[in-house]
Formats: structure tokens, C-alpha cells, sequence
């Protein structure tokens, strides 16, 4: 009852409301939670001269000839995956349907290191092209569920060329498509200062004044790739202050597993994203993004799927491992690099949703009160839960009527317990 609350208790929670209106404001602008957004599972680079139309329906028959190649039974890519072969079997028809429907869920144009400098008269060439390609898959149905583009970064010798790149790049998609697609992404590489982030918005600023697009239009991911942008030289965290330098725009962080690796004086034969060094760095890039709604992104295995029978199956275990490491270490997302790494993209990761699927679920419905359980979860660990049976409805790995099934609740209501930002219900 209201005459049992000691007097003055109500005056100092007031006080306390005042005190702490500036952090509220703050936690709530730097610290908005989950966007809600469908992240790819992987993105995938491809030198800018070498995309065209049509590129992912060609990758996608490419990687289903390989799998009819080299495993043509699930107990071929079982043995060469190290995948029981009964997750290989759940898996694999759902594989083979994502290889025909939707093969690459992130498409980019890499105009930086996997491209090289021809000159600025086929650079200049090869951003108009793109964006003509990129339009054509519009037109045509086929567009990536994200695409966009990695031009050079805000390092002095690449600069110019970097705007220069993009500007093109904008202008010729917006010639042909009539405006920007909401699933345009674009990446900073090669980040050495926050100045540089703070340089690429206002520069995003400016190119939505030039080309009459809305205000915080233009979003993009930074590639982190440089010690420089892991630690400041005051020991503070350099990506926590790039995030807070892109005012919201910054949609992405990519770790970049060789340029830093390099930079870190390791040798090439022991460059990998499992190095104890890439672990310390990602860890750092995800205690920063947490709570931001910036997604993380872990590099890729440049050893290639090619060769004999044996060289491919060797590396696609090499594959299989490095994405479901990242995976339980809540990487979500990963780069590839050839036709013949798709299949172990998708089948890892569908196997990995696939396993978590019945206990996520069961401790879910009894979170939700529709089942017992010997399990006392947290909000916060419910959320978890709700956010891995998310994961797998977005790519594919699950079906929404096993997952409604399984929980006792709809997909809705699931999406929205994964999303909700912590300690609050989702409005």
C-alpha cells in the first residue's frame, strides 16, 4: 500500500530519473540491440572485373556439379567433412535446394586487394559495370539478398581512387535501377585511425547531398584488418571508438584474417582465423559491437576446394571446422571465395542450427511456460535461445512449422523475443 512506502522514497527515484537522463540517452543512442535484420551467413568476394550478371545463379550449378564430382553420397561428404552422416543426410537436400534457389546471400565487388590497380581507365570501367550487373540481377530476379562493394580505403595512396570508385559506382546504379537497393552494402578496408571512420561519414554525407538520397542512406561495414583499429596507442579499444565515429552507419564488422595476421608479424604458413591472435582480435571486435546491432563478420580459408579428389576434400574439412568455430563462438557470418566453398558454407552451417534446434527449443517452450523443464534460464538466456531458432528459420536450416511445432509459440513471437532489446520488451 502506498502508506506503507517511507517518505521521501518516491522524491529520490525523481532525483535518480534526472541524474541519470543524459546515460539513459546515451545507452539507449550507442546501445539500440539487435536491428532485426536477416544477416547473411556468408559474404562473398569477387574481383570486380570478374563480376557479371548472372554470377550466382553461374555459382550456384557450379557448386552442385562439384558436390556431384567429388561426394555424390552423403557418406562421400560425411567422410570428407568429418559431419556424422545422418547431420549429412538432415542437411543436404535443404543444401542442394539453397544451391539452386539462393546460392550467395552476399555478393561484393572487390575492388581493393583481390583487384589490384589496372589504371584508372578500367577501374573507372569496371565500377560502371558492376552496378550494370547488379541492376540486370534487379530486372531480372536474381539479385543477392545483400550486394554492394569493397572499394579502396582512406589510406592516402588508395583514396582518391576509393571515392572516385564509389561515386561511379552510385551514380551508374542509380542511373539504372532508378534508386539505391535497400540490401546495397558497402565495406571500408585497410582501417588504420577512427579519423578514417569519421572521414568515410562525412564523405557518405556529402555523396547523399550530391545524389539527393535521404539522410544516414548510405550504411557501411568496416573491415578490420589493421592492429590499429583492434588498439589505440592509449591502450583503448580502437573499434569500440569507430563504431561510436560512424553515427549509426557503421552496419558491420569484418574481421580481415591475413592483412591482420601480417601486420602482426605471423608467419604465412600459420595465418589462419583460429590463430590465437585473430581469437584476441575478434573478441574485441564482439565485446564492441555487442548491444550496438552491428553484425560480426569472421574471415574465410583461402586454402580453395580445387585440385584432385583429395585436395578438395581436405579442404573442405579445413572449411567445415573454421565455420563451425566461428559459429560457436558466435560468428555468425564468414567470407568465401570460390564456387566450390559454397556447399560446406551452407551444409555447416545448417548442421550446426540443426543440432542446437531440439534442446534451444525444448528449454524455450520452457522458459514460456508451455513445458516443463529441469533448466531455469535467464531473460537474457531465452533470448539466446530464441535468437539461434532465428537464425536457422533466416537461412533456411529450419522450417518455420517444425520450429512453431517444437516451441509452442509462432515464428513472430520467436523473432521478437531474439530481437527485443535486453532488460526490455520489444515495442
Amino acid at each position: 500500500m502506498a502508506s506503507d512506502i517511507p517518505s521521501g522514497l518516491t522524491d529520490l527515484a525523481t532525483e535518480l530519473d534526472t541524474r541519470l537522463a543524459e546515460a539513459d540517452e546515451r545507452l539507449a543512442r550507442e546501445y539500440p540491440g539487435n536491428n532485426g535484420g536477416r544477416q547473411p551467413i556468408h559474404s562473398v568476394y569477387v574481383p570486380a572485373d570478374k563480376v557479371g550478371a548472372g554470377l550466382a545463379t553461374d555459382w550456384g550449378k557450379k557448386a552442385l556439379e562439384a558436390l556431384e564430382e567429388f561426394a555424390p553420397k552423403a557418406s562421400d561428404l560425411a567422410e570428407a567433412t568429418g559431419l556424422s552422416e545422418e547431420a549429412v543426410a538432415d542437411a543436404l537436400p535443404r543444401v542442394r535446394e539453397k544451391l539452386t534457389r539462393e546460392p550467395i546471400e552476399d555478393l561484393r565487388a572487390d575492388f581493393e586487394d583481390g583487384y589490384g590497380d589496372p589504371g584508372d581507365e578500367a577501374e573507372d570501367a569496371d565500377a560502371r559495370a558492376v552496378a550494370r550487373a547488379f541492376a540486370a540481377d534487379l530486372r531480372n530476379g536474381e539479385a543477392t539478398p545483400y550486394f554492394g562493394i569493397r572499394m579502396k580505403g582512406m589510406e592516402a595512396p588508395g583514396r582518391h581512387r576509393g571515392v572516385r570508385t564509389l561515386g561511379l559506382f552510385l551514380q551508374t546504379l542509380l542511373d539504372e535501377h532508378g534508386s539505391l537497393p535497400e540490401n546495397l552494402v558497402l565495406t571500408l578496408p585497410k582501417i588504420t585511425s577512427v579519423e578514417q571512420v569519421e572521414a568515410m561519414t562525412w564523405l557518405s554525407g556529402r555523396l547523399e547531398e550530391r545524389f539527393g538520397l535521404p539522410d544516414g542512406r548510405l550504411g557501411f561495414e568496416l573491415q578490420i584488418e589493421t592492429p590499429q583499429s583492434i588498439l589505440l596507442t592509449d591502450g583503448t579499444a580502437a573499434v569500440a571508438r569507430m563504431i561510436q565515429a560512424g553515427e549509426g552507419r557503421v552496419t558491420a564488422l569484418h574481421y580481415g584474417t591475413y592483412d591482420y595476421s601480417a601486420s602482426c608479424g605471423i608467419t604465412a604458413a600459420y595465418q589462419s582465423l583460429a590463430h590465437p591472435a585473430a581469437d584476441h582480435a575478434k573478441a574485441v571486435m564482439q565485446v564492441a559491437a555487442a548491444g550496438t546491432g552491428v553484425w560480426l563478420s569472421d574471415g574465410g580459408s583461402n586454402i580453395l576446394p580445387v585440385g584432385t579428389r583429395q585436395e578438395v576434400h581436405s579442404a573442405w574439412r579445413l572449411h567445415a571446422d573454421l565455420i563451425r568455430r566461428s559459429l560457436e563462438r558466435g560468428y555468425y557470418q564468414g567470407w568465401d571465395l570460390h564456387p566450390n566453398q559454397l556447399t560446406i558454407r551452407f551444409l555447416a552451417t545448417y548442421a550446426f542450427y540443426r543440432e542446437a534446434f531440439a534442446p534451444a527449443a525444448a528449454r524455450l517452450k520452457a522458459y514460456l511456460g508451455q513445458a516443463s523443464g529441469n533448466v531455469m534460464d535467464e531473460p537474457a538466456t531465452a533470448q539466446a535461445l530464441a535468437s539461434v531458432l532465428a537464425g536457422g528459420l533466416r537461412c533456411g536450416a529450419l522450417e518455420e512449422t517444425e520450429v512453431v511445432e517444437a516451441c509452442g509459440t509462432d515464428a513472430a513471437s520467436i523473432e521478437n523475443l531474439a530481437t527485443r532489446r535486453a532488460g526490455q520488451e520489444k515495442k
